[in-house]
């Protein structure tokens, strides 16, 4: 066995026993008083004629607070229980504020002494020599030793001091960082136990080890059903992550969507121990954003219902007004022929114009049925090789009145030009576009159709100079029955929604640009024949 310097094998082998003991009643968390207690003891019974004590330096108020003497007089250890600390607090006071030993050989002339000197002469206090006992986180208290009579410590009692000094730093930051331990684990278990959010703990592999009173209440299940069990057996997952939305069904059948967020926890060197589990009811919020949204689906649906019955109601009223002229006209010239004695050639236009009102009815008709068609997806296509010249000269004839009667130029760009399409489609489409052109034009305007070859295919476009398209209403243009308000010219809003239609059911496209003030170009995009 080594020997302490300074100290004889005597004291050694008795402070080593004492050592001991009190090393043992710190690993048990024997209370701290009684530790201390047991270490002022020890010095005692090694310096006869001594009384010891420590105090405890509180860091918040800067006081020293009693923790042991068993020897002093507890009227003087009250007395002093509370003194803040300073360059002239006595002994231990000066001490705790200059973080090193203070002796005072003789306390009636001690200057540090001069507060407490009547105090200490009352108990018979001649002497104090205090020790800063220090810890992990600096000076933690004093350890002092009184004499009653004048005394300077010799190098045996420093020796014997600083050890006792030493125990008793290990008592006093063992019983604060178990303290704080002890503090910290009320904490988590508070915040575990007394929280709202369902919470657990379990292993690394998900298997459940501690659950708290809510998780168990909104799983409707006991701490010992949920024992082990695994997170992926409980909770089936929705989206992936280590934050995740899950759903989960209680014994008695109740469906549960909760949102789970697992994360690790660590142990020193930043090893996971385990893992911590949050489990948050979002039943309630789910089933609110699902009637939501079931309301929101069923607004749209009334508004689409909406405004499918004023298109239906537009389009039979638009419908109405174009057929009214026609059949007024039709049934004017059968009163006219049934009345009277007209000369055949005067008949003859009767007849003619009888003819074209049945024609413009039957043109009406027609292109009702080819939208309902294409909706349908059952329009009939003969698609071939087909030269745009000769279609384009026959719309330029159909369209030559309508352009004379508005005032309107209309001309053409464009040379031998072959697309793969339905002849009469695209006589269609070119005759609706001319003759939107034309309507909607301005008194002196011009409607420009021009075609030529592209990469991909042929591109044709129809070009007017009329007072153009806002662009929030461009996209209601291919709405069938939405005529923009133009109710002062023809048609049910046909026009452009069949146009589009009959182009993209050979393979093509339409668009439409416009500048509100400059005019409006539709331009067709329609397949050349194969190579």
């Amino acid at each position: 066995m080594t020997v302490d310097t300074g100290l004889d094998h005597e004291d050694s082998v008795a402070l080593l026993r004492k050592q001991t003991r009190i090393l043992e009643q710190i690993a048990i968390g024997t209370d701290l008083g009684e530790v201390l207690t047991g270490i002022t003891a020890t010095l005692e019974e090694l310096l006869p004629g001594c009384r010891c004590s420590v105090l405890l330096l509180d860091p918040d108020s800067a006081t020293l607070r009693h923790g042991a003497a068993p020897s002093l007089p507890a009227d003087y250890s009250a007395a002093i229980d509370g003194m803040s600390i300073g360059s002239s607090a006595g002994s231990c006071g000066t001490a705790a504020y200059l973080g090193r030993v203070v002796v005072a050989e003789d306390i009636t002339t001690d200057t540090r002494w001069a507060s407490f000197r009547p105090l200490a002469a009352t108990h018979g206090l001649r002497a104090c020599w205090s020790t800063p006992i220090r810890g992990r986180s600096g000076v933690t208290g004093t350890f002092a030793v009184y004499h009653d009579e004048p005394h300077r410590p010799d190098p045996r009692e420093e020796r014997l001091v600083e050890r006792v000094t030493h125990l008793a730093s290990v008592a006093i930051d063992h019983d604060r960082l178990f303290g704080a331990l002890t503090e910290s684990e009320e904490r988590f278990r508070r915040a575990f136990e007394d929280n709202a959010t369902g919470m657990a703990l379990a292993t690394l592999d998900g298997a459940l080890t501690r659950m708290n009173r809510a998780l168990l209440d909104l799983l409707g299940q006991t701490e010992y059903e949920l024992l082990g069990v695994r997170l992926e057996d409980l909770f089936h997952r929705r989206t992936p992550g280590d934050q995740y939305e899950a759903t989960a069904r209680t014994p008695d059948g109740r469906p549960l969507e909760v949102a789970i967020v697992v994360s690790p926890v660590r142990g020193p060197g930043g090893r996971p121990l385990h893992l911590s589990v949050n489990v948050l009811d979002i039943t309630g919020r789910r089933a609110a954003e699902s009637e939501r949204r079931r309301r929101r689906e069923a607004e749209v649906a009334q508004r689409a219902a909406e405004a499918a019955n004023r298109a239906k109601t537009d389009f039979l009223t638009a419908l109405g007004h174009e057929l009214r002229t026609p059949l007024q006209a039709v049934e004017g010239f059968i009163e006219v022929l049934g009345t009277l004695d007209l000369s055949p050639t005067r008949r003859d236009v009767a007849l003619g114009h009888i003819s074209s009102a049945g024609a413009h009815i039957l043109s009406i008709v027609d292109d009702v049925l080819d939208v309902a068609r294409i909706e349908a997806g059952a329009l009939p296509l003969h698609l071939h090789d087909v030269d745009l010249d000769p279609l384009v000269d026959e719309v330029f004839a159909m369209a030559e009145s309508l352009a004379a009667g508005h005032r309107v130029v209309v001309r053409r760009v464009g040379g031998p030009v072959t697309v793969r399409a339905d002849p009469r489609r695209v006589r269609q489409v070119l005759l609706n576009l001319t003759v939107n052109g034309i309507r909607y034009n301005e008194s002196g305007g011009e409607v420009e159709v021009a075609w030529q070859r592209v990469t991909d295919g042929v591109l044709i476009t129809v070009t007017d100079t009329g007072p153009g398209i806002a662009d929030e209403h461009l996209g209601r243009l291919f709405t069938p029955f939405d005529r923009l308000g133009a109710d002062s010219e023809e048609g049910v809003g046909l026009g452009l929604p069949l146009a589009r239609g009959l182009a993209e059911a050979m393979h093509g496209t339409l668009d439409v640009s416009s500048t509100v003030g400059v005019g409006t170009t539709v331009s067709v995009r329609l397949p050349a024949p194969p190579a």
